[in-house]
């Protein structure tokens, strides 16, 4: 019984409000209709900009998913002998395979350069000039993604790429430099043994032997469940022997 008073006493003082909301805006009835309307048109405008937003992101995925299929892709000379041809694009040279790479992730990156997609995207266009040996191109986009990105694992990425791109071109110091960031990094969410491992293959090929080793070692100790550890372990097995022989 309690209940029920209460639930009607609820009921009763629901009523009373709403009469005395109606009665208001009855009085008032200029204020109500410019407030609804103008709460009308916000919420259209909100709809169409959530709108817009949805669409223009979809856009954008398909666009970089377009463009990367042009980076996976493989190129004739490449495919085994016998193999049947894949399904989807394939190139005739890896140069053609690059340039259209390229174009299509910069493409990508000037129509949503405001996004995190859009620095993705430019990311990639500056692998693909890497792998078309126009350093410079990649270089100058590579060092504006690692100043500043909307993607904060960008910068990063820009900073390992930016080791290879240095070590391709015979700039081992640069090289070096690069990828000692990324490894003595505590805050990236990059893999460190990665870029140790790259490190050291850049020390090595440079015939910097004993700093090679060094880092090699490190690579063992820190990580020695890494995929690079064993490769890791025997070169400076090796790098030791020959270094007392």
């Amino acid at each position: 019984m309690k209940k029920e008073l209460k639930r009607e006493i609820k009921q009763d003082e629901f009523a009373n409000w709403l009469e005395a909301v109606i009665g208001w805006a009855n009085e008032h009835r200029d204020e109500v209709r410019i407030g609804v309307g103008v709460t009308v048109v916000l919420l259209a405008a909100f709809g169409a900009l959530a709108y817009f937003q949805s669409h223009r992101a979809q856009e954008a995925e398909r666009a970089f998913q377009d463009a990367l299929a042009a980076f996976q892709a493989p190129v004739t000379g490449e495919l085994p002998e016998g193999a049947d041809r894949p399904t989807g694009q394939v190139f005739a040279t890896a140069e053609d395979k690059y340039k259209t790479a390229a174009a299509a992730f910069e493409g990508v990156g000037r129509r949503y350069g405001s996004s995190a997609l859009g620095d993705r995207a430019r990311y990639y266009g500056a692998l693909s000039r890497i792998e078309l040996a126009q350093y410079a191109e990649a270089e100058k986009t590579l060092r504006e993604l690692q100043g500043a990105s909307n993607d904060e694992l960008v910068p990063e990425l820009a900073r390992l790429a930016l080791g290879g791109l240095y070590r391709r071109s015979g700039e081992t110091d640069r090289a070096v430099e690069a990828y000692r960031g990324v490894a003595s990094s505590t805050e990236t969410d990059l893999p460190r043994d990665y870029a140790l491992h790259c490190l050291a293959g850049t020390l090595e090929d440079a015939e910097r032997y004993v700093e090679a080793r060094a880092v090699y070692r490190e690579l063992v100790e820190e990580y020695p469940t890494s995929v690079y550890a064993a490769r890791a372990r025997a070169r400076a097995d090796y790098l030791e022997t020959a270094e007392q022989g």
